[in-house]
C-alpha cells in the first residue's frame, strides 16, 4: 500500500512542481531584471515569486525525504526528465507541445522556462536518485511492544543487581530493620556490667591490678 500511496503522490508532485517552478521563475527573472534596468528596485515585488520557489522546495522536500517507498521519487524524476530527454530526440516537436500562453493567478505561466534552462532535467536527476537507496525499498519495522523498543526486559531480576557481590553469605544492602537473628550489639560497660541504652562512659572504669584482674 505505501508503494501506490508514493506512486500516486510522484504523479502529482511533478506537475505541480513544474507549474510552481514556471511562475517562480518567470517571476523571479522578470523582476530582477527590471531592477538592472531601471537602477531602481523594491523587495516586496520578490515575494511572490519567492513563495513559489519555496513552495515547489518543499514539495520536493517532503517527496524525496520522507520515510515513504521510492517508487514515488523515482516517478517523479522520470516525469520531469522526460521532457528535456526528448530534446535530444526531437527538439521543436517536444517545446511546441509544452503551452507557451497560459495564465495562472493573473500571472503569465511559461511552462517552457524551466526546460529551456535545464532545471527540470536537475530536480528529476536529484529524485531519481532516491532509487538507488535500498533500505527505502523495505519496509521501516515497528515496534509493537515497550520491551521490543528499548531492548531491556525489566521484569529480568538480576538486573538492577549489577555491582553488588554476589556471595552468598552476604547481603546487599538495604534500609529495612535488621532481621531477628543478628544479634544486638554489645553495650557492656569496661567493668562486665550491661548498661541497658547506656553508653560505656556512664560509670568510671575499674581499676585493674597489675596481674591483669579488675579489683
Amino acid at each position: 500500500m505505501r508503494h501506490l500511496w508514493s506512486l500516486l503522490a510522484g504523479i502529482v508532485a511533478a506537475p505541480l512542481v513544474w507549474i510552481l517552478l514556471a511562475l517562480g521563475q518567470d517571476g523571479s527573472t522578470s523582476t530582477i531584471t527590471t531592477w538592472a534596468d531601471t537602477s531602481a528596485f523594491n523587495t516586496a515585488r520578490l515575494i511572490e515569486p519567492a513563495v513559489y520557489l519555496a513552495a515547489a522546495g518543499i514539495a520536493l522536500g517532503v517527496l524525496a525525504t520522507l520515510r515513504w517507498s521510492p517508487l514515488g521519487p523515482l516517478i517523479a524524476g522520470l516525469l520531469l526528465m522526460a521532457p528535456y530527454v526528448g530534446m535530444f530526440i526531437a527538439p521543436l516537436r517536444v517545446r511546441s507541445a509544452v503551452p507557451g500562453g497560459w495564465r495562472l493567478f493573473g500571472d503569465p505561466l511559461q511552462l517552457r522556462l524551466p526546460l529551456d534552462n535545464g532545471t527540470l532535467l536537475f530536480l528529476g536527476l536529484l529524485l531519481a536518485m532516491a532509487a538507488f537507496s535500498v533500505q527505502r525499498w523495505r519496509r521501516w519495522p515497528v515496534a509493537t511492544t515497550a520491551t521490543a523498543t528499548s531492548g531491556v526486559d525489566d521484569t529480568d531480576p538480576d538486573l538492577f543487581a549489577g555491582g553488588f557481590s554476589t556471595d552468598p553469605d552476604s547481603r546487599p544492602p538495604t534500609l529495612a530493620y535488621p532481621p531477628a537473628d543478628v544479634p544486638a550489639p554489645r553495650t557492656e560497660s569496661f567493668g562486665g556490667t550491661p548498661t541497658a541504652g547506656g553508653s560505656p562512659w556512664s560509670s568510671p572504669p575499674v581499676p585493674y591490678r597489675p596481674d591483669g584482674k579488675a579489683e
